[in-house]
C-alpha cells in the first residue's frame, strides 16, 4: 500500500480507463457489466479517499507525471474543491452501476451492451481527468476524451431521434472545445505555461500590455465551458440530449457532466484569472447574473409546459444550473458554498429523479407525463422517490435543495441583493408547478391501461434509487459535511491556487 499510495491521485483516472479496455475486450454485456461495477467502485474508494487526506492537510496533493517538474511536465492536482467532485462523479458512477444492470439490459441491444460500458467509463475517465489534471492542454484532451464518449452514450437511445440529439450535441461541443482552445492557446502566447498554477502566478505580474489577450482568453474560455455546462441561452444541446439517451446514460451525464463543466469554470474563474485581472475588471458577474435568472425562470417556465417527463426533468437541469451560477456570480463565501454545495445536491436529487423515470420506462416503455397516471399505487416506491426528490428541487426545508438555496439567499443578502432572495423562491415556486403535476398525475389519476400491470422494478434498481433519496433527506438534515466541504472549497477559489 505504500508503495501506490503516491501514485493514487493519478489512480482515479487509470481505473475507469482500463476498465473501459477489458470492458471492450470481454465483449460481453454481463462481463463488461461486472468490469465496470468493480471499476467504478475502486475509483470511488480511491477518491473518497483523496478528499479526506486533502481535509486531513489542508494542503494540495501534487503528483507529476512522468516525473518531469512543474511547470514543463503534466501535473494532477487535488485540494478540497476538485476531491470534492472527483469523489461527487466517482460515488455517483458507483451507485448508478447495480441499477445499470437491468436497465440496460432492457434499452440496450445484447450486442452493443458491453460498448455501453465502455463509453461509460470512457465518459467517467474524462471527466475526472478534467477534473484533477492542474494543465490546461489536459483539460481539453480529457474534455475531448469525455464529449466523444457522451456522444456515443446518446446516440445508443432507442429513439429515432437519439442519433440526431447526439449530432447536435455533436456540433455543439466541438464549437465549445474549439473556444476552449483558442482560450488556453492565447494564455499560453501570455504567459508561456499551461499549467494553471504557474499561470496564475505569471498573470499575477503580467504587465499592462497584456490586458486584451488575458480579458479575450477570459471570454473564450467562459463562452466554451459554457456551452459546456449548459447555461442559458447555450442550452439547446441539453434537453435532446438528456431525454433520447439511454436512460443510465441520462442518470450519469445529468449528475455529473455538466457539474465537471461548473468546476472548470470555477477553477478558471478564481485560482487562474482571479489573480491577475481579477473579475471586478470585466462585466462576466453581471452578465452571469442575467442568464443565471434567465434560466432560473425561462426553464423553469419550460419545465412547466413540457409533456415528456426526461424533456421536463431536462429543463428543470437547466434552471438549477442557473442557481449555482449565480452563486459563481455573487462570488462571496456564502454565494460560492451554495454553488458548490449544490453540485452534490443536485447530482443526487436529479440522479434519483432520472432513476425513477428509467424504472417507469423499464416497465412501461413509456414516459410522457400522461403516461405516470396512477403509478403512485402501482410502483408507490419508485413514485415515493420521485417525490422526495421533487420536493428536494423544489426546495423544501428538510431536503438538500432548501440548503444551497438557503446559502445562495445568504450571498445575496450579504451582497444587500434582497431582490435576488425574492427571485430563488419565486422561480422555486415554479418547480413547485412542474413536480406538482407529475405528482398529480400519478396519484391522483386512474392508472392507464399500460399502467395496469405495473410494478416496481427489482431491487437492483430500487436500492440505488431509495439510498439517494435517502440522502437527500439526510443532506437537508445532516451539513456538516456536505456545507463543510463546500465552505472549504469556496476559501480555496476566494485565496487563489495555492
Amino acid at each position: 500500500m505504500k508503495a501506490i499510495e503516491p501514485h493514487l491521485p493519478v489512480l482515479p483516472v487509470l481505473i475507469p480507463l482500463f476498465g473501459a479496455l477489458f470492458s471492450a475486450f470481454f465483449r460481453r454485456g454481463a462481463s463488461a457489466w461486472l468490469v465496470a461495477l468493480v471499476a467504478t467502485w475502486l475509483a470511488a474508494a480511491v477518491s473518497c479517499w483523496l478528499l479526506a487526506k486533502a481535509l486531513a492537510t489542508g494542503m494540495p496533493i501534487s503528483y507529476q507525471l512522468g516525473g518531469w517538474a512543474v511547470p514543463w511536465g503534466i501535473e494532477y492536482r487535488v485540494d478540497v474543491l476538485n476531491g470534492f467532485v472527483g469523489a461527487l462523479v466517482t460515488t455517483i458512477g458507483a451507485v448508478i452501476m447495480p441499477y445499470a444492470r437491468r436497465s440496460v439490459a432492457h434499452e440496450i441491444d445484447q450486442h452493443v451492451q458491453a460498448w455501453f460500458y465502455t463509453m461509460y467509463l470512457l465518459c467517467m475517465t474524462g471527466l475526472l481527468g478534467i477534473t484533477l489534471t492542474g494543465d490546461a492542454f489536459n483539460v481539453f484532451v480529457f474534455l475531448e476524451v469525455s464529449s466523444l464518449s457522451t456522444y456515443v452514450l446518446i446516440a445508443m437511445g432507442r429513439h429515432r431521434r437519439a442519433v440526431l440529439a447526439a449530432y447536435q450535441y455533436l456540433i455543439v461541443g466541438t464549437i465549445g472545445a474549439t473556444f476552449y482552445v483558442i482560450g488556453i492557446g492565447l494564455l499560453y502566447l501570455v504567459t508561456g505555461s499551461l499549467n494553471l498554477a504557474d499561470i496564475s502566478a505569471r498573470l499575477a505580474t503580467a504587465p499592462p500590455e497584456f490586458a486584451r489577450p488575458v480579458v479575450t482568453a477570459l471570454g473564450f474560455l467562459t463562452i466554451g465551458i459554457c456551452l459546456k455546462l449548459a447555461l442559458f441561452p447555450l442550452h439547446v444541446w441539453l434537453p435532446n440530449a438528456y431525454a433520447y439517451a439511454p436512460s443510465v446514460a441520462t442518470v450519469f451525464l445529468a449528475a455529473t457532466a455538466t457539474k465537471v463543466a461548473v468546476y472548470l469554470l470555477l477553477r478558471f474563474f478564481f485560482t487562474v484569472f482571479g489573480a491577475g485581472i481579477g473579475l471586478a475588471s470585466v462585466p462576466i458577474p453581471e452578465l452571469l447574473f442575467v442568464f443565471s435568472i434567465a434560466a432560473m425562470f425561462i426553464a423553469s417556465f419550460s419545465a412547466a409546459f413540457e409533456n415528456n417527463a426526461k424533456r421536463m426533468l431536462a429543463y428543470s437541469s437547466i434552471a438549477q444550473i442557473g442557481y449555482i451560477t449565480l452563486g459563481i456570480a455573487l462570488a462571496n463565501q456564502s454565494g460560492l458554498t451554495g454553488s458548490i454545495v449544490h453540485l452534490l445536491n443536485h447530482a443526487i436529487m436529479k440522479a434519483t429523479l432520472f432513476m425513477a423515470l428509467g424504472a417507469v420506462a423499464f416497465r412501461l416503455g413509456v414516459v410522457q407525463i400522461s403516461d405516470l397516471a396512477g403509478l403512485g399505487r402501482k410502483m408507490p416506491v419508485t413514485m415515493a422517490t420521485f417525490v422526495v426528490a421533487g420536493l428536494g428541487i423544489i426546495g423544501v426545508p428538510g431536503t438538500a435543495g432548501f440548503i444551497s438555496k438557503w446559502h445562495l439567499a445568504l450571498g445575496a443578502l450579504e451582497k444587500g441583493m434582497w431582490p435576488l432572495v425574492f427571485a430563488i423562491v419565486s422561480s422555486s415556486l415554479i418547480a413547485l408547478v412542474y413536480i406538482g403535476r407529475v405528482v398529480e398525475v400519478a396519484y391522483f389519476r386512474e392508472p392507464a391501461a399500460a399502467a395496469n400491470k405495473a410494478h416496481d422494478p427489482p431491487i437492483s434498481m430500487l436500492a440505488p434509487m431509495l439510498l439517494l433519496a435517502a440522502a437527500t433527506i439526510w443532506f437537508g438534515l445532516d451539513t456538516r459535511a456536505s456545507v463543510g466541504i463546500a465552505a472549504e472549497g469556496a476559501k480555496v477559489l476566494l485565496g487563489g491556487l495555492k
